[in-house]
């Protein structure tokens, strides 16, 4: 509960933030949009509500707080996550596959992250290069799709294993492995797109090269000719690669809940707290990070190729920089999904290697575990604890 009041309470400011930045600047503008400098120097003329947008502290102070704390968090946590699953973890099972590629893909982009800060912190300045804003921005979004297509397969995996409890198909890892690698090959077919347009804009007031902030409009009477290409492109991966997992893992969720009714009380009730908190986990990450941002994608590319006034850029602009703070969830997730790695974790923490934590096993488990003294007791009457 801690973490959803943290996490309410950043998305009051940051939609407070916004609101204030774009009071300041109520119908002044047809759109966060510039337009080329008809003398060819290709500069872009801004107006001032978007030069005060750029110059305000929601972008050059609020935004690069929120990238530091998701890199701080989530490189060290993710980076530790995919070693367990690698290292640590001796059985592979369909979950735990999941769980790896859903880390990896927030590594990908968490390591990218610090490009992002410098940005911010720079007064929205991009000093990299087109190339480089292409791949910060397609491993920004594919890492956001990518997530909610993992986390799909995580809660009908969830559900399979506490439904079908003795099904062969629980344990297949080479379906998994091919789920895996069908995501990867779709995300990567779907980010091409974002590779095929300029992010960049090199601005004539203030003097300063944006990346992904700016759309370059050449015919002011036409937006739409300029800004259809992102403007399908995100309403069909809103639809396609958001909304359809989004409804996958409704569906998956209420059979759980419906599965774990049927059974005996005492097996359900292991299980129930455990899907609970997942259930929260995911819903907190989802209500943060995916739904704002993927609403506010199909709004701002709505309005922006009409070019009508106070279309909410700093708002949609929030939502995005909340959008990343699904690398700090995720292992939430994982820690709520598999005990393997709640335990592996621990023991990585408390510097246990395998070979260590396996001989704890084997020696407790010729002993007989007393419930009056809460410990595992041998027969010649010796009592030891675990912690394993």
């Amino acid at each position: 509960m801690d973490l959803t009041r943290l996490l309410s309470l950043l998305f009051v400011f940051c939609c407070f933030s916004a609101t204030t930045a774009t009071n300041g600047t109520r119908g002044k503008t047809r759109g966060f949009f510039g337009v080329l400098e008809p003398d060819k120097s290709g500069q872009v003329a801004v107006d001032p509500a978007t030069s005060h947008t750029l110059k305000s502290g929601l972008t050059t102070v609020f935004l690069p707080i929120i990238y530091i704390i998701v890199f701080v968090v989530g490189l060290p946590a993710n980076g530790m996550a995919l070693w367990v699953f690698l290292y640590r973890t001796k059985k592979k099972h369909p979950s735990s596959i999941y769980m790896a590629n859903l880390a990896l893909a927030d590594l990908l982009f968490v390591i990218w992250i610090p490009l992002k800060i410098a940005y911010h912190l720079n007064g929205n300045n991009w000093t990299y290069g087109e190339p480089l804003c292409k791949v910060l921005v397609g491993f920004f979004y594919g890492n956001m799709y990518c997530s909610v297509l993992f986390i799909a397969c995580l809660s009908v995996q969830r559900y399979w294993v506490v439904a079908h409890p003795l099904s062969q198909q629980r344990k297949n890892n080479k379906v998994a492995i091919g789920v895996c690698v069908a995501i990867w090959v779709f995300i990567l077919l779907t980010s091409t797109p974002l590779f095929l347009y300029d992010h960049t804009a090199k601005l004539k007031d203030p003097n300063i090269t944006t990346c992904h902030d700016v759309n370059i409009i050449h015919d002011p009477l036409d937006p739409y000719s300029s800004i259809w290409l992102p403007f399908y492109y995100f309403i069909l991966m809103a639809l396609v690669v958001f909304l359809v997992p989004c409804l996958v893992i409704i569906v998956a969720y209420i059979f759980l809940l419906r599965a774990l009714g049927n059974m005996e009380e005492s097996t359900a009730s292991k299980n129930r707290l455990k899907v609970v908190l997942l259930i929260v986990t995911v819903l907190v990450t989802f209500l943060v990070c995916f739904i704002p941002s993927n609403i506010m994608l199909v709004v701002h590319y709505s309005l922006l190729k009409d070019g009508y006034r106070d279309n909410g850029y700093s708002f949609y602009i929030s939502t995005l920089c909340l959008a990343s703070l699904n690398s700090c969830l995720d292992p939430f997730i994982y820690y709520f999904v598999s005990e393997d790695f709640r335990n592996q974790v621990k023991n990585t923490f408390l510097c246990r290697s395998n070979r260590a934590v396996e001989r704890m096993r084997v020696s407790f488990s010729s002993m007989k575990y007393s419930k009056k003294s809460k410990s595992y007791v041998s027969e010649s009457g010796n009592t030891q604890t675990s912690s394993c």
